[in-house]
């Protein structure tokens, strides 16, 4: 047996999220498909972690096994760029690995980055590639109130209804937030996220910079680990998963 990881860049807007679920098109779902034909054999491929249903990713990475070995990994690559690239799927590597080496619990950290355009005027070219927000958001707050999540806490708050983990204590090693002209750019990095979680800080954190919320009160709403005092969380055409590291 042969294992392989894979890298993938794609748009969600039109996918029902990364895995493979009973009604609508999943990457995982397409992605297999297309390799089962071309490699002549039934292909299971293993993601890092979930993504939500349009949520994009710059470098989604799985792994999959094969009993021969891929003699041209520059073909295949070229063969499943075919057939994805008109479905807003790209391959970017495939790479030879130990049978030891798994997409996800062989994963170090994960990076995740939210885009926000703060503008009157939404924009045309990023259309559901971003979060449209009027209002001039205070950097400086969001960048106060991000600090208060960096290192390992509950984060209950943040974490969806229907999430599975077992437990609401993660660590977040890294925010960095920056804008550059209008667009703001918020990264996270975790070995780890829950789901829904950097959606719903990143929605906090939009309370907090259009002041809806001053810093004692975004303080509160996260120590109360009760998601029924978060704010809406932002939408899924902001967020990315930018790169896991192993």
């Amino acid at each position: 047996m042969n294992r392989y990881q894979i890298l993938i860049e794609y748009l969600g807007t039109h996918f029902v999220g990364w895995q493979i679920q009973k009604k609508g098109n999943s990457i995982q779902k397409v992605i297999q498909s297309i390799l089962s034909n071309l490699l002549k054999e039934k292909i299971i491929l293993h993601g890092s972690g979930r993504t939500d249903a349009g949520v994009h990713a710059l470098e989604q990475s799985a792994h999959f096994d094969v009993k021969n070995k891929i003699k041209n990994i520059d073909k295949l690559i070229k063969s499943l760029n075919f057939f994805l690239n008109k479905k807003m799927i790209s391959i970017i590597n495939i790479k030879k690995k130990n049978l030891n080496f798994h997409a996800r619990y062989s994963a170090t950290e994960r990076s995740y980055i939210y885009l926000i355009q703060n503008r009157f005027s939404p924009s045309t070219v990023n259309k559901d590639r971003e979060w449209h927000i009027r209002k001039k958001l205070d950097l400086n707050l969001i960048k106060k109130g991000s600090k208060k999540l960096i290192g390992t806490h509950n984060f209950s708050t943040f974490r969806a209804s229907n999430c599975n983990a077992k437990s609401s204590v993660r660590t977040i090693n890294k925010i960095i937030i920056t804008k550059s002209k209008n667009r703001i750019k918020l990264k996270f990095k975790s070995k780890s996220f829950l789901k829904n979680q950097v959606r719903s800080m990143v929605g906090c954190l939009k309370y907090l910079g259009e002041k809806k919320w001053n810093l004692k009160k975004f303080e509160d709403v996260f120590k109360t680990k009760d998601r029924k005092n978060v704010a809406p969380p932002a939408p899924a055409c902001g967020l990315y998963l930018e790169k896991i590291i192993y």
